[in-house]
């Protein structure tokens, strides 16, 4: 079994949407979870933008990084520098991987064009999600 953690600042939009999508992507037996170095609540828009994608996030909570969970994880994704900065260490036989991705929570104007970059975002997490779920089961 594969355990999976992704990491952001406040667990709100880019590690839940990791999280969502890599449930629907992941065999089942494996075990996903997010978690943020901060607790901002879950982001209504990537709520939306995930529904979009027929997957659902919206019973996902924001909570802070599991040391547990952490040092029990084959694979850490941290989304943004905050993250990746302020992770705790984790030993050799986690593997840490870095994504930098936009807050699409900074994203300004009507709804409708923070909706268009929260979709930029989901697509690219999506991606690569996807890309990470393939390698890992060739392993």
């Amino acid at each position: 079994m594969t355990q999976l953690y992704f990491l952001c600042t406040g667990n709100s939009c880019r590690s839940q949407m990791a999280e969502g999508l890599a449930r629907a992507f992941a065999p089942k037996d494996w075990q996903v979870a997010s978690a943020g170095v901060e607790v901002h609540g879950l982001n209504p828009l990537a709520v939306k933008v995930m529904a979009e994608k027929n997957i659902d996030i919206s019973q996902q909570e924001s909570k802070l990084i599991d040391g547990e969970y952490l040092l029990s994880s084959d694979v850490v994704v941290t989304l943004c520098g905050d993250a990746r900065d302020k992770c705790p260490m984790t030993p050799p036989s986690v593997e840490r991987r870095h994504w930098p991705f936009i807050d699409p929570a900074q994203a300004t104007g009507s709804e409708a064009e923070r909706l268009v970059v929260f979709r930029e975002v989901r697509d690219e997490i999506q991606q690569r999600v996807a890309d990470l779920v393939n390698e890992l089961q060739t392993r």
